[in-house]
């Protein structure tokens, strides 16, 4: 019993990140085209039958870019806050948009998946926790801070893909403009390297897997950094840094390696210099 997770992207350029078991799954965001959805998740030998619903965080482009067309080319409800729809130009149709409320577990065949709240400056934002089997991935990104919904659901996750957006001096040396640099690490945009850190060091679970760092800002930050950073004090959790341009391996949460089916077990053999090829 186990769940198969990636990031099919994670960035400003996108968002996209696929939890799911043997027979069902879904997405959390649908940031890039649906071509794009479609051509990575075959890279990755993910069956799209299987998804079986979207859920969108917020309303931002980087967030919700292909799911009009991926909803009404596979016919997948997707779940947002009506406060959230009424801040896009989604033309879906009234059969496919469903809600949700926190704390409110939404059943997607045998998995559960339980909306929470979040810092981040969009009208209505979420994060989310999918659960089967007693096994628990979050995807917890675009936070201006660790509020306490965060640090409760961090702290039951066996997996997470975790907002690690900038570095601290490379932003304030950086180019953007003092109110743009205000906005990202203002409490309501994205959280440091440093924040992440120090909610994985004082908040991990002792059964925490993996940890995919999200999020990653292209100009204020680098995987070589987040990755040094988090190995240091990663223990027995698998790091993985989700790239803006590619997706990821398929990681596996919940059993052993020598059970995986064969292209998930190969895709997790990628070893690093392959992986942070992806970012050069």
């Amino acid at each position: 019993m186990s769940l198969f997770i990636a990031s099919l992207n994670s960035g400003s350029s996108g968002n996209c990140y696929y939890v799911g078991n043997d027979k069902e799954a879904v997405l959390v965001d649908a940031g890039i085209s649906c071509r794009e959805i479609e051509k990575r998740m075959l890279n990755l030998e993910l069956e799209m039958q299987k998804v079986k619903a979207v859920f969108i965080s917020h309303e931002h482009t980087d967030h919700i870019k292909g799911v009009d067309k991926l909803a009404r080319k596979h016919n997948l409800p997707v779940y947002i806050t009506p406060a959230t729809r009424g801040n896009t130009r989604l033309a879906l149709k009234k059969v496919l948009l469903q809600s949700f409320k926190a704390d409110e577990p939404v059943s997607i065949g045998s998995l559960q998946v339980i909306p929470f709240t979040k810092k981040h400056d969009a009208v209505d934002p979420f994060s989310f926790m999918v659960e089967y089997n007693g096994i628990k991935v979050g995807v917890i990104t675009d936070i201006g801070i660790a509020c306490n919904d965060v640090i409760r659901y961090f702290k039951q996750c066996h997996a997470c893909f975790l907002e690690s957006n900038y570095d601290e001096k490379m932003l304030e040396e950086g180019s953007y403009p003092p109110r743009l640099k205000d906005r990202i690490r203002g409490g309501q945009g994205h959280i440091s390297n440093k924040q992440a850190l120090e909610l994985f060091i004082k908040h991990r679970p002792s059964f925490m897997s993996h940890l995919f760092l999200s999020h990653l800002s292209q100009n204020n930050n680098h995987p070589d950094i987040v990755e040094e950073l988090f190995l240091k004090h990663a223990g027995e959790t698998n790091i993985v840094i989700a790239s803006r341009h590619k997706e990821t391996a398929v990681h596996v949460v919940g059993m052993q390696g020598s059970d995986l089916p064969k292209a998930s077990a190969n895709a997790i053999r990628i070893k690093r210099s392959v992986q942070m090829s992806l970012f050069e």
